[in-house]
């Protein structure tokens, strides 16, 4: 089992383009571990995303351009991971067929037309949410969004929750996570939304209301697909990044 700095490498590793070293071989314990340390990950990925927004309105962008570019490079320094598994999972959701037919769908590689359109319309409601914030100079919110994202992973993965095959990056994280991870991480999530403003209650109703939204659809996925993957992980940090960050962006002004 490796130790707690290198699960935090490992989560690195995964899901950032940082050259992070992780371990030789990953077992589902030391998966276990690095799914927990997932949010870390966020709150640095929130820092460097949101410092980047504002760099990009200092420098003369409109907001709207700034958060297009920003969501840009947020998909670049993830490699794309999630993005594509929000692509895939959309299109996996809009085909007809048992569970077999619709993994196959998500595993053909390309972008259907479901596909796309979930990308469209998330990455680009995405854009313009952060570009509220920009404008409200709400820095520390968007921080927060986008850690809370990692939170959603976290959640996800919870116990009960299957591997939709016995392969790939689902079979080593599915069903891992128990509630003391889970309720330390969504507590922190909660508790850092009453920054969010006035009134008070609304960062923690509306922090509470997409990670439950998420349960929801991470749910309908493993029904759906017979049991989690690696795909359904990202469209759900991208959903939740998605909602919260236009949930909180519609009282920013």
């Amino acid at each position: 089992m490796i130790n707690s700095g290198e699960s935090v490498r490992l989560a690195f590793s995964w899901l950032t383009v940082l050259p992070v070293g992780g371990p030789a071989t990953v077992d589902r314990k030391s998966a276990a571990r690095a799914i927990a340390a997932t949010p870390l990950t966020g709150l640095a990925l929130g820092i460097g995303v949101t410092g980047l927004l504002w760099v990009l309105t200092l420098a003369g962008l409109t907001p709207a351009l700034a958060g297009i570019v920003t969501v840009g490079a947020h998909a670049l320094v993830t490699r794309g991971m999630h993005i594509d598994g929000l692509s895939d999972t959309f299109d996996g959701l809009g085909c007809y067929g048992p569970p077999e037919r619709a993994r196959e769908v998500m595993y053909t590689g390309g972008a259907g037309p479901f596909g796309v359109a979930a990308l469209v319309v998330c990455l680009g409601a995405q854009a313009l949410a952060f570009a509220e914030l920009a404008s409200a100079d709400r820095w520390g919110t968007l921080v927060i969004v986008v850690f809370t994202g990692r939170v959603a992973v976290v959640i996800a993965c919870r116990q009960g929750i299957s591997a939709a095959n016995d392969r790939g990056f689902g079979a080593l994280v599915a069903g891992t996570q128990g509630p003391v991870a889970i309720g330390a991480w969504t507590a922190v999530a909660v508790a850092a939304s009453t920054s969010f403003g006035s009134p008070p209650w609304f960062g923690p109703v509306a922090t509470a209301v997409v990670l439950g939204a998420t349960v929801l659809f991470v749910r309908h996925c493993a029904r759906r697909f017979g049991g989690l993957n690696g795909d359904v992980l990202g469209a759900t940090l991208e959903l939740t990044v998605t909602a919260l960050a236009v949930t909180v962006s519609a009282t920013a002004t």
